[in-house]
């Protein structure tokens, strides 16, 4: 199935790489960076419309991730003027655990009664692991990537599985898919983009996995959208963007995905957010 762009508005500012969560229908955004390159500190509720500010983090914070469980919205680790941390914040509360290693580029995706941690960056290397965190438990590592990698897509997908799209390993974008068996610890590589792709945009929609735009090692920004089938890996055209787009962040919310921010093939950085459809 093809998506279309059924309707656009701005944010307060423009941003790239924010952290996406659903709480209940309300969508945040968190963090980023703005066209400055410089990290921010906002919470923004981008859904209902219209985009308005919806309180600050404790400290500001880029390439993190995050997911709301239980009501509550938590942010993953991510980076700062200093370096990464390894922070997991409860927002509106603070700091109430950590990863085992400072972390940013990661992604943090909700899957049943816990929220998964996939890959990222410390500051040195990329990380293959796969971890989870239910809230008042500890961090656990769950499985193992092929590779290592940060600046993935990932998404929750059927009966508990996990998928993961793109990113690159530190060095080269890449094309495989993987699903995530957090049950029997497996990582599975289940099929492949037809272009290698880095700082990708994921989310899911019935029985397919959208990725959005991302980029080639090359650095340029693509207007393509990815069909992923949850079930098979098989890869289908699904619609083409607006315009060539990277660093963007996706989410579903009812039968429409918001790709949201993100950087032009031109380095300019966007404030809209695109509201996604099945074609009719």
């Amino acid at each position: 199935m093809r998506l279309r762009v059924v309707a656009t508005r701005r944010l307060p500012a423009p941003v790239q790489l924010p952290a996406l969560a659903l709480r209940g229908r309300t969508v945040l955004a968190l963090g980023g960076l703005d066209s400055a390159d410089t990290s921010v500190a906002s919470v923004t509720r981008i859904h209902p419309a219209p985009a308005r500010a919806a309180g600050t983090l404790p400290q500001a914070v880029h390439d993190a991730g995050a997911a709301a469980l239980g009501g509550r919205v938590y942010v993953f680790g991510g980076g700062t003027a200093a370096g990464a941390v390894d922070a997991i914040v409860q927002v509106g509360r603070g700091v109430v655990a950590h990863l085992p290693e400072p972390t940013s580029d990661l992604e943090a995706v909700r899957v049943g009664n816990t929220i998964m941690v996939v890959g990222g960056y410390t500051g040195v290397q990329p990380l293959r692991s796969v971890l989870s965190y239910t809230p008042g438990g500890r961090v656990q590592r769950v499985a193992e990537l092929p590779h290592p990698l940060r600046y993935a897509a990932a998404a929750a997908g059927p009966g508990g599985m996990l998928l993961v799209a793109g990113g690159t390993d530190g060095v080269h974008a890449r094309d495989e898919i993987v699903r995530v068996d957090p049950a029997l610890h497996r990582a599975t590589v289940i099929g492949r983009i037809p272009f290698a792709l880095s700082h990708v945009a994921g989310a899911v929609l019935g029985r397919t996995l959208y990725l959005f735009g991302g980029r080639s090692d090359a650095g340029t920004a693509r207007r393509t959208i990815w069909g992923v089938d949850t079930r098979s890996g098989r890869v289908k055209a699904a619609g083409r963007l607006p315009a060539g787009l990277s660093d963007a962040a996706a989410i579903t919310t009812g039968e429409r995905i918001l790709l949201v921010g993100g950087r032009t093939r031109v380095g300019r950085v966007s404030d809209r957010v695109w509201e996604l459809a099945l074609q009719a």
